[in-house]
């Protein structure tokens, strides 16, 4: 079974094309999810969290109880580890073992499913050295105009949220040169499908 490694830095269109891949039949696990499933009450890194941002230190961090564990909320976690880079590292450490561990069993369900290719949605795939885990990695790349008006777009996004998010991320032009594929997607949905499929096929034939 072939891994692919999917990365991409903020507002690139990685979303998207997970999604195209997973039209075409390929099964993706996104890592993102995985974190902020992490982050919910009941969930393995929930002991460790608490311990790391202590109520009495971060009260507007916690809401409501949830079968009596405090529930996190994600938008104040956000605005705590990006004004804080230490506690970023903190909170990664916490949860990038939990993620490889949902990642191992994602691969091995999906070979037990027989799943020729599956993917693995990585935002900090070459910072955290993700890319050493699979056997394939395609950036996906925008100009720098186009990811910043998405960036923007978005409800809980603003100019100083968005450098302070780049400035953690490897610079794209970077990230293309050590992805074995690059997909662009500031063309239009149409043309990123038919670099998709062209990367697949490649991917496909060795």
């Amino acid at each position: 079974m072939i891994v692919i490694g999917l990365t991409g830095s903020i507002g690139m269109g990685k979303t998207t094309v997970a999604t195209m891949l997973q039209q075409l039949g390929v099964k993706v696990h996104d890592a993102d999810a995985a974190a902020h499933d992490l982050q919910q009450p009941g969930s393995p890194a929930m002991a460790s969290i608490a311990a790391a941002f202590p109520y009495f230190e971060y009260p507007n961090l916690y809401g409501k109880k949830i079968k009596g564990v405090r529930s996190i909320k994600r938008g104040e976690m956000v605005k705590i580890v990006l004004a804080d880079m230490e506690k970023l590292d903190v909170l990664e450490n916490i949860l990038h073992p939990l993620v490889r561990e949902a990642q191992n069993k994602f691969i091995r369900d999906a070979k037990k499913m027989g799943q020729e290719i599956v993917a693995l949605d990585i935002p900090l795939l070459f910072e955290t050295g993700g890319d050493e885990f699979v056997d394939v990695t395609i950036a996906v790349s925008a100009p720098y105009l186009v990811q910043r008006k998405r960036v923007l777009e978005r409800a809980t996004m603003n100019q100083e949220k968005f450098e302070a998010i780049l400035n953690r991320q490897m610079p794209d032009v970077e990230k293309c040169e050590r992805a074995d594929f690059v997909i662009h997607s500031g063309l239009g949905r149409a043309h990123t499908m038919k670099e998709v499929k062209t990367v697949l096929n490649e991917i496909r034939q060795g």
